[in-house]
């Protein structure tokens, strides 16, 4: 799990970041690359730096890579949302994984714990990959 700092997520409010085992697979693999950063990216002419934003050049070069020039940053969000879904996860944990506020008792009387959470990540692995035509269909 990572901390993201208030000034780095987007609603300026602290956020925790439970990544499931084939993200966390990918951390492990990236770190050492860099002294200070786990992913970079080498504009032309520059140094190795972070990537500062998600619609990037680097973004855009990995979307290009991996087949997939049309996807959004937001697309793999809902995506991700969808999945956790179909997994079973539960709204709580769901509203967590995913960043957005809790707001009433829902958040007093069923605190999640970390190992709950990794455990809800990971079933996304579990699930296949479907279209939520429902979304398109609807706009």
């Amino acid at each position: 799990m990572f901390v993201i700092p208030p000034e780095f997520f987007k609603v300026n409010r602290k956020h925790v970041l439970i990544l499931n085992d084939v993200a966390w697979s990918i951390v492990e693999a990236k770190r050492g690359g860099h002294a200070k950063y786990v992913f970079t990216y080498v504009a032309p002419g520059h140094e190795p730096g972070r990537v500062d934003t998600m619609n990037s050049a680097a973004f855009q070069k990995a979307r290009a890579d991996g087949g997939l020039p049309m996807v959004r940053v937001h697309d793999l969000r809902h995506t991700f949302g969808q999945r956790l879904r179909d997994a079973g996860v539960s709204e709580e944990d769901r509203a967590l994984l995913l960043g957005h506020a809790i707001e009433g008792m829902p958040r007093h009387y069923a605190t999640s714990t970390v190992a709950r959470l990794v455990e809800a990540a990971n079933r996304v692995s579990r699930t296949r990959d479907r279209t939520t035509l429902l979304r398109v269909v609807n706009g």
